[in-house]
């Protein structure tokens, strides 16, 4: 199994929300803006990305689902919209990141047509100003 590198969103936190509760879960919403560099794509984060926590009272975090869609140019130079549903969570370890995620995307690029339907996994790494979710796809190697 090989997996190669799409692109990576660098996320810049705006603002949080929260729901506490004494004797269960907490919920945090968090809202964001960025941009993103890649081989295949280059754009920006549209506004209206929401990241949703759910954290046990132990302060794991149970669950990650993250939505937001991204506007920029493919590889081809065509302007393009990218959607984004990307769920996981931090519960494990895995190297230096924070999280792993699960992306669903649709996009109306005919170039980047292939994130409709591969494999993909994204890596949440600390940055000053966010997080940088590397998103890579699953190649025949």
């Amino acid at each position: 199994m090989e997996w190669e590198e799409v692109f990576t969103v660098h996320v810049k936190i705006e603002k949080t929300t929260e729901l506490q509760q004494d004797d269960g879960d907490t919920v945090v919403m968090i809202s964001f803006t960025g941009h993103v560099t890649g081989k295949y794509f280059r754009g920006e984060v549209l506004d209206g990305g929401i990241d949703t926590q759910i954290i046990g009272k132990s302060g794991e975090r149970h669950t990650l689902s993250a939505r937001y869609m991204l506007q920029g140019e493919d590889y081809e130079g065509n302007v393009c919209r990218i959607y984004i549903e990307n769920n996981g969570d931090a519960n494990k370890k895995w190297k230096d990141a924070l999280f792993r995620t699960y992306p669903k995307m649709i996009t109306n690029s005919k170039a980047l047509s292939f994130l409709n339907q591969d494999i993909l996994v994204g890596e949440g790494l600390p940055t000053e100003s966010g997080v940088d979710i590397k998103i890579y796809r699953w190649v025949n190697g």
